[in-house]
């Protein structure tokens, strides 16, 4: 049996042909021929099953047989906003992973200790678009540009305020409690079912002002463990934590 290829095409239902670069890979890598069968994914939780209705080296035509709506595998939003490593690989490994694993919303930080204050987030999206097909996600992560933290936490606020609806929030750091105060493990502190904000910091850790001014808007201070963890870890194992925790 032929396996059915994935491809994301964000306004499937309204039109009938492959994004320019989904028809690079379906004709030109995958060969694809008129009948061939092919699964369709809008990025917003449904999936068309459908078929190749006409294949030429520039455009691929596709009719609709079936329209399939799909479950959410966790019904709160979780969203990760880290300061991007200095080894843009890290950053696109972190990506990759989280989205295979499940999550709703990424956004990059730039902070007092960061090692990176740019990023390019084209590279990112079709990263997450790469893993979102490869992993049969029905929504893709939306994806956000690099914000200042305070600029960030401030944006949150208002988000909270317009939506009427308070979130979890958490701040992940290294500093001890006779520092900071108590800190309880992540895994302990997030509740079923709740929209979930966690923050990862740079190599060099959020600054003491920067979690600080995190815990003065609402933010918990939180640990991932004993183990010292490099910020794409450290990233990873909060998306992984705040997954199951919903599933």
């Amino acid at each position: 049996m032929k396996e059915i290829r994935f491809f994301y095409v964000p306004d499937a239902s309204s039109v009938c042909e492959l994004p320019e670069e989904e028809v690079q890979h379906a004709v030109r890598v995958l060969r694809m021929e008129m009948g061939d069968e092919m699964m369709l994914m809008d990025g917003e939780g449904t999936f068309y099953r459908a078929v190749v209705a006409e294949a030429t080296k520039k455009r691929c035509l596709y009719r609709i047989e079936e329209t399939l709506p799909q479950e959410r595998q966790w019904q709160p939003l979780l969203h990760l906003a880290m300061a991007p490593t200095k080894n843009m690989d890290r950053t696109e490994w972190l990506a990759e992973k989280a989205t295979e694993i499940g999550f709703d919303e990424l956004t990059f930080l730039k902070c007092r200790w960061s090692e990176r204050t740019v990023i390019k987030t084209e590279r990112i999206e079709k990263i997450l678009v790469s893993a979102m097909k490869q992993s049969h996600k029905a929504w893709k992560p939306v994806l956000n540009e690099m914000q200042d933290f305070k600029a960030f936490l401030l944006e949150m606020e208002k988000r909270e305020k317009t939506n009427g609806k308070s979130m979890q929030k958490f701040i992940c750091h290294c500093y001890e409690e006779e520092e900071i105060g108590e800190k309880v493990a992540l895994k302990d502190a997030i509740k079923h079912g709740e929209d979930a904000l966690v923050l990862v910091g740079p190599e060099g850790d959020f600054s003491m002002e920067e979690v600080k001014l995190a815990e003065s808007m609402g933010f918990q201070s939180v640990t991932l463990g004993k183990s010292r963890l490099r910020t794409e870890t450290a990233a990873l194992v909060a998306v992984h934590i705040m997954n199951l925790v919903n599933q």
